[in-house]
């Protein structure tokens, strides 16, 4: 017997809204000559909320790959957004820290980041984002269980 959910194609509409956000985002720094990409920003916000957080911290965060997080850390560091510095007691570890150049262009990027949110976000209302991040948090809770 197969239930009401079963039909439900709910991680299609997540994904597709996900990606339609992405696409507007990339699109709109581009336009405004940011140069970073949707993964570089997540990053970078990320860090300047966090300075000195660690690679592993930083990928557990974000729920990306250690070497994803590493490789996207390279081309932050290449373009001068971001350092690493080792770890205190560990010169395996590193922190990342921003440089001034990366505030600058976090700086620069985040109103048209809010831009996008507030144009996604729409006509809905503050009741709507409670009752979006219940059912959010309980698709993603449901499935942190089983891990």
């Amino acid at each position: 017997m197969t239930h009401h959910s079963d039909q439900r194609a709910y991680f299609f509409k997540i994904d597709t809204t996900i990606k339609k956000i992405r696409s507007a985002l990339q699109k709109k720094l581009n336009e405004n000559g940011i140069d970073l990409t949707v993964d570089q920003w997540v990053l970078i916000d990320h860090i300047s909320r966090e300075e000195g957080i660690s690679q592993n911290a930083l990928a557990e965060v974000t729920y990306k790959d250690p070497p994803t997080v590493t490789r996207i850390i390279d081309l932050l560091e290449k373009k001068g957004l971001v350092e690493r510095r080792m770890a205190a007691g560990d010169r395996r570890k590193f922190n990342i820290f921003m440089t001034e150049r990366g505030t600058q262009v976090r700086n620069e990027a985040f109103p048209v980041v809010a831009e996008i949110r507030r144009k996604g976000w729409g006509e809905l209302n503050e009741s709507d984002y409670q009752q979006f991040v219940r059912i959010m948090d309980s698709i993603y809770n449901n499935f942190s269980e089983s891990e």
